[in-house]
């Protein structure tokens, strides 16, 4: 059974229409990347999603359910917009809105500061919410997400305002619940994070889906006749190849359509040149949303 479930959905506001005819689903143990320009639909379908506000018409399942208060202690959500009471010290608002979730205080207090540990604010379980950076706090809110061992998790921008590092920590995180077989909805704009830990995505652009699919296959199929070469001296001119781009270290050959990759390494190999990296090349997600949302 899919734990998320959506079939043609829409939603409009005044006459504007903000979702248009979405379909899609996610699965336990599934990362599902949800991405779009700005104002393409992307938080109203999570509204949706958790019932926060309703449908024009379509319908919505979760756990195979239409939502419902049962069903809401089994879902972590991190919001974009962060709110953290400020008086409090980040142990006393995990446990606070742990309880709110239904644990009891000795085994929240427990879980909060393991997770604590595991993202290394430990020393700072006391420090007061408003003395903290923004980093720290988002930290916080991820806790709270996900303290109370939920089965679906659903994040907007989880990874804003974090270092490199705690970027890592929050991904490791969020791929080993994926590997225990929770269901996760990721939407962000740091479109490199997608590619590293989503296993499907969903782009929305203008309340549509434009791209939806498995996050390799997706690369695959926008994958142009050509090749990266780095190599030690210059390729020149070769037979077979339309165009050269010509990149910091190295060059791209656009290849002519009924030309194969290793005839073009033969040629260079024929030259005496040394190659120290001949790949074909993949366009990174970051460069299909832009094809995509400028199409759409």
């Amino acid at each position: 059974m899919n734990t998320i479930e959506v079939t043609n959905l829409f939603k409009s506001y005044n006459g504007k229409i903000a979702v248009n005819d979405l379909t899609f689903s996610v699965n336990p143990g599934e990362i599902l990347g949800l991405i779009g320009p700005n104002g393409a639909g992307k938080s109203s379908t999570i509204k949706m999603m958790l019932d926060f506000i309703k449908p024009d018409s379509g319908d919505i399942k979760i756990f195979g359910q239409v939502m419902n208060e049962s069903l809401k202690n089994h879902i972590g959500y991190l919001p974009e917009e962060r709110g953290l009471y400020k008086k409090l010290t980040a142990l006393d608002l995990i446990i606070y809105l742990a309880s709110l979730k239904g644990m009891d205080k000795r085994t929240a207090k427990i879980r909060a500061e393991e997770l604590l540990s595991e993202t290394g604010m430990l020393e700072n379980k006391n420090k007061k919410n408003k003395d903290m950076s923004k980093g720290m706090g988002q930290i916080i809110q991820f806790i709270v997400t996900i303290i109370h061992n939920p089965k679906l998790i659903i994040m907007d921008e989880p990874f804003s305002d974090l270092d490199p590092v705690n970027t890592e920590i929050m991904q490791n995180i969020i791929s080993r619940m994926r590997d225990e077989g929770k269901t996760i909805v990721l939407s962000t704009h740091q479109m490199n994070k997608v590619e590293e830990i989503c296993d499907r995505v969903l782009m929305i652009n203008k309340g549509q889906a434009v791209l939806y699919g498995n996050v390799e296959e997706i690369k695959e199929g926008f994958r142009k006749n050509s090749v990266q070469v780095v190599a030690d001296a210059e390729v020149g001119n070769l037979p077979g190849v339309a165009e050269q781009k010509v990149n910091k270290n190295s060059v791209e050959l656009i290849l002519e359509p009924e030309v194969s990759p290793q005839t073009i390494l033969d040629r260079i190999r024929e030259k005496g040149i040394s190659v120290k990296r001949f790949e074909l090349t993949t366009p990174s997600l970051h460069e299909i949303f832009l094809t995509k949302a400028a199409k759409s």
